[in-house]
């Protein structure tokens, strides 16, 4: 298969694959706390990979390349894959997928106060506005006074901090320097970012003591191993 197919053949896989994810995701969340079925999922993703990759010979990202590692596990996975397991405690799973649709606004907002970044022109501005203003208009009925009014804002906020974590997260990968970066496998670079993501959220999860409430069931438990195998390896490899 041609290089050309293959990478549209990986495009399609990540549509579909991390499209089931948001579903996978709120089934998980029916018995297992937000932060620590995020931590489990990358924590064990990013073990295997690693595993996978040393048995095979490549070679593994080395201590100086960590930090600005660890900087890309929090900002794209502690952020944006934690942000988006928090809001789906209250925002439905489909909507959710949506409202993350907002992260082109985060990424051209944030590479323009970049060094070197893109400036913004009339045309940009006016699609961001559409767009964004499209997002408002379909969760605004859902935002209403009370209680559960309350939890789907947060869950709202959740998303979009979400989007701005993998928008700072991508921009930071784009400026990372070509020496620290140019001898690295790219699924070794991506299982570290998982291993350093995950035990950020393991900490927070910790901190919120979710081990009083964790609990596995088949239904539950089969929705992670779901996103482990094939959300997290699969999209990731894809």
């Amino acid at each position: 298969m041609s290089t050309k197919r293959r990478a549209y053949l990986a495009w399609a896989i990540v549509c579909v694959v991390w499209g089931t994810t948001y579903l996978g995701i709120r089934i998980s969340l029916e018995t297992i706390p937000p932060f620590l079925m995020a931590a489990i999922r990358w924590l064990v993703a990013g073990t295997l990979l690693a595993i996978v990759l040393k048995l095979r010979g490549e070679r593994l990202p080395r201590p100086p390349a960590w930090p600005s590692l660890l900087v890309l596990g929090t900002l794209l996975l502690g952020f944006g894959n934690g942000g988006v397991v928090w809001a789906e405690q209250t925002v439905p799973s489909g909507l959710a997928a949506v409202l993350v649709a907002t992260c082109p606004f985060w990424m051209v907002g944030i590479d323009v106060l970049m060094p070197g970044g893109q400036r913004l022109t009339v045309r940009r501005v006016a699609g961001l506005v559409i767009g964004f203003g499209g997002i408002v208009l379909l969760v605004w009925p859902e935002i209403r006074v009370g209680a559960s009014g309350r939890a789907f804002l947060n869950g709202v906020i959740a998303t979009q901090i979400a989007c701005a974590g993998w928008a700072a997260g991508s921009a930071y990968a784009k400026k990372r320097g070509h020496a620290e970066a140019k001898d690295e496998n790219v699924l070794a670079t991506a299982a570290f970012e998982m291993l350093f993501g995950g035990a950020v959220l393991l900490a927070l999860g910790l901190f919120r003591h979710e081990t009083n409430s964790l609990v596995f069931t088949p239904r539950t438990g089969g929705a992670l191993l779901y996103l482990i195998v094939v959300g997290a390896i699969g999209g990731f490899t894809a």
